[in-house]
């Protein structure tokens, strides 16, 4: 049973379901780290999985769910079906489309202030997204206005989730003997970028990694391909006629070479884009990081009912290919949509591999454009803090 929920009031509360396995509460705990780290008030973070949780912030997996815990200067609690109402924050967020509990608009509509209110959306590259920012919507019967905001990629959106000193921890880690170079040796892995393609594969399932994965049995160069645990582990084992493949097994086919990770904490999941040369990603979360890293990548959109995530790939294509070279641009696209099953064509990301890796290296100078460009504008928390004080300034 709960213990007593606190009495204190945070300046942040974020609720959070788990969707997209690992990435809805990903996106969440990396928000709520980044809003302590500058100090813009308590922040504390309510979780429905307590295990999806200690996965991605191991300080976790040694609490008592039931009791919680503060992390990182962010107080941490689980959310049960027999949720009792808290004091709520002066800002409460509900992400990604979540319901928050009865009982807790009941404690909102009771403050003497109404927090302000927000519904953090998913991330999109749709045109629409900038018309739909900001907007509000009243309670139908309590004395409560959400107002929705969508991250984004333009300045007329919430943009995206950037710590401070997040880019200069990435140059420190590429350009320093103890960061890249130290973390490639130490998993025996090319040093030199000439020496071999090192990528990183992270994903959903996957049959079409069969023929990928022979694809690059048979390329010129080595190929290293890290595979932390997640979803497509066995399909990856399947394609290299495993029963399984566990935490540190090396399989070696070819040019080919495959290294099984341990899932790691999210700071560690970043020097991991860091350290590759390709980074094959999914969701939100690591999509997001993929294009901090500054490197060519591949996104797995989480599929939606009636392909509705397609629009989303297009929309998004669009707009990273701008200014690309046609045929890496349609390298790049091709590959993509290959690999989310959309070709229109049908093509299979095996077939449309060769055009994608000779493409890379012009992506690779696109990609760090492309980061520049994004690290020119304001960053989510930032945005969402602006955002929040004119309303609550607007309240008082």
């Amino acid at each position: 049973m709960m213990d007593p929920l606190p009495v204190s009031r945070p300046k942040w509360e974020i609720f959070c379901q788990v969707v997209d396995n690992f990435g809805d509460i990903g996106v969440c705990w990396r928000l709520a780290r980044d809003l302590a780290r500058r100090e813009q008030g308590a922040v504390r973070l309510w979780v429905d999985d307590w295990a999806v949780l200690a996965r991605i912030c191991p300080a976790a997996a040694g609490m008592d769910p039931a009791m919680g815990g503060t992390v990182d200067g962010v107080e941490v609690r689980q959310w049960t079906p027999a949720f009792v109402a808290s004091v709520p924050g002066e800002i409460v967020i509900e992400a990604f489309a979540c319901e928050l509990p009865p009982t807790q608009l009941e404690a909102m509509a009771a403050q003497a202030v109404a927090p302000v209110w927000i519904n953090l959306e998913y991330l999109s590259a749709e045109d629409w997204v900038a018309g739909c920012h900001g907007l509000a919507s009243p309670h139908p019967r309590l004395a409560l206005v959400k107002h929705f905001f969508f991250p984004g990629f333009d300045a007329n959106t919430g943009g995206l989730l950037r710590e401070p000193e997040l880019l200069a921890r990435r140059d420190r880690f590429v350009t320093q003997p103890q960061g890249r170079a130290a973390w490639r040796a130490a998993r025996g892995l090319p040093v030199a970028e000439d020496d071999g393609l090192v990528v990183s594969l992270f994903a959903y399932e996957q049959a079409a990694v069969r023929a990928l994965l022979r694809a690059w049995e048979q390329s010129a160069r080595p190929v290293h391909v890290l595979v932390p645990v997640s979803r497509i582990l066995p399909d990856v084992a399947a394609a290299l006629d495993c029963a399984t493949l566990e935490v540190g097994a090396r399989i070696e086919r070819g040019a080919l070479c495959v290294h099984v990770l341990p899932f790691t904490d999210q700071d560690g999941y970043d020097a991991l884009l860091w350290a590759c040369d390709l980074n094959f990603v999914r969701g939100e979360d690591s999509f997001v990081r993929a294009q901090w890293a500054a490197r060519p990548f591949v996104w797995q959109i989480y599929p939606q009912a009636d392909a509705a995530h397609h629009d989303k790939l297009d929309a998004f294509l669009t707009r990273y290919l701008a200014g690309l070279p046609p045929a890496a641009a349609d390298a790049q696209a091709r590959f993509w949509r290959a690999w989310n099953d959309c070709a229109d064509d049908g093509t299979t990301p095996a077939a449309a591999w060769p055009a994608f890796a000779d493409a890379l290296p012009v992506l690779a100078a696109h990609a760090r454009a492309w980061c520049e460009a994004q690290a020119a504008l304001p960053d989510l928390a930032f945005r969402l803090t602006k955002f929040c004080s004119h309303l609550r300034r607007g309240a008082g």
